[in-house]
């Protein structure tokens, strides 16, 4: 319990000490978007890795070159905890947003900085607006701000994390309408830092593998068609081949 503990003073006491600091990020922004975007970014980064090694997560990373650093792309991965957030955003090369369900947009603080870091949120139960948020999406893509989604549309409670939910096919239009690369992440054994045995976080060993870029100009109009499917399937089989690695 003594980890879950520090780790929740240490975002409550980050999201309160940071109010002077968003208002700093919120000036910055004014003169220089670019360099407001980066610092957030930054910021950020550092509390999720410090979150981290309170956590004692030992991640072994494979394919981090399969990461473009001069273009915007959509990540998709699969979702087990709460920790693949933190694990991911925490290696973001560049200013990069995720997909999270609307009711998150209710939390103080905590919004402003998602606002900050060009996350979206999305309503799951409300196609047009849900609509709306794939073309907001869209947009941040070609201005170059990539955009992370879990297209199982919830965390992954199964017994085993190489048995994905279906993936939303809708999601993917941030790709196909951008024609952004997809970067498929796989992540195996997240679950074990803090899900499996609620409400403590214990050490755990966890793989992180980033898929070689998925371009939509490339794929088969069959492959286009169900590109949702053509993805979760390469996830699907990287989670399969790293299970052995724990």
């Amino acid at each position: 319990m003594l980890r879950f503990i520090i780790i929740c003073i240490v975002v409550v006491g980050y999201l309160i000490l940071s109010i002077p600091l968003m208002l700093v990020e919120w000036i910055l922004g004014k003169f220089n978007s670019r360099a407001k975007d980066i610092s957030s970014l930054r910021i950020i980064q550092g509390v999720f890795k410090l979150i981290l090694i309170i956590a004692g997560v030992k991640v072994t990373v494979i394919g981090q070159e399969n990461v473009p650093s001069d273009q915007s792309v959509l990540y998709v991965g699969n979702h087990r905890s709460f920790f693949d957030i933190i694990l991911t955003y925490s290696r973001c090369p560049d200013v990069t947003g995720y997909v999270a369900k609307k009711e998150i947009i209710k939390v103080p603080l905590l919004n402003v900085w998602m606002i900050y870091l060009h996350c979206l949120f999305l309503d799951r139960k409300d196609i047009k607006k849900g609509m709306k948020t794939i073309l907001a999406g869209i947009d941040k893509i070609k201005h170059g701000i990539s955009i992370f989604i879990f297209p199982e549309g919830t965390r992954n409670k199964n017994s085993s994390c190489t048995e994905l939910l279906p993936f939303h096919e809708g999601s993917f239009k941030l790709a196909t309408r951008t024609g952004c690369p997809i970067i498929p992440v796989s992540m195996n054994n997240t679950a074990s830092i803090f899900e499996s045995q609620f409400p403590r976080i214990k050490p755990a060993h966890v793989i992180l593998e980033y898929g070689k870029p998925i371009f939509p100009s490339q794929l088969s109009k069959e492959e286009l068609r169900h590109i949702g499917s053509y993805t979760q399937n390469i996830i699907s089989e990287t989670l399969k081949k790293n299970a052995s690695l724990l």
